[in-house]
């Protein structure tokens, strides 16, 4: 495939999620996290519904340009019914490629990974990190979450 055909591909996969993103919404249960990129004015809010150790449910709301919208519907797809582990893993996946480190698991991103030309302009790396950064603290608050109710017990 010539590389305009390739780019146009890119764009037209950017495009769609941006203009009919998935998992659009709010959830009435869950960890709800609220970030946001000053830069530009992004905004999030992330619902993550858990069960025991897997991504029952996600969705996100707020406002954003096309890539930061774009990202937070590409990844609300690719971790749903992963574990967190798994969806960490896949968090840092995505951090490495826009900004530029290579990884040859970028496969396992799913259409996010058409975001890899992100790296070529550092401004845009933090709209499409927005929601990962999210899914990062959802991960993070809900296993604190965890860890005090075992304390709790003991």
């Amino acid at each position: 495939m010539s590389l305009s055909k390739l780019d146009n591909l890119y764009r037209a996969v950017i495009l769609d999620h941006s203009a009919h993103p998935r998992h659009a919404g709010q959830l009435a249960t869950g960890c709800q996290i609220d970030l946001n990129n000053p830069t530009c004015g992004d905004v999030i809010r992330l619902t993550v519904e858990f069960s025991e150790d897997k991504i029952k449910d996600i969705a996100f709301s707020g406002h954003g340009c096309t890539i930061s919208t774009a990202s937070a519907s590409m990844m609300t797809e690719i971790v749903i019914g992963k574990s967190k582990a798994e969806a960490l893993d896949l968090a840092h996946i995505f951090s490495d490629m826009v900004t530029g480190q290579e990884d040859d698991r970028q496969e396992l991103l799913g259409d996010a990974q058409f975001l890899a030309g992100v790296s070529k302009f550092p401004a845009r790396v933090k709209c499409s990190t927005l929601a990962w950064n999210a899914l990062k603290k959802a991960l993070d608050d809900d296993q604190e979450k965890a860890e005090a109710v075992v304390r709790a017990d003991h």
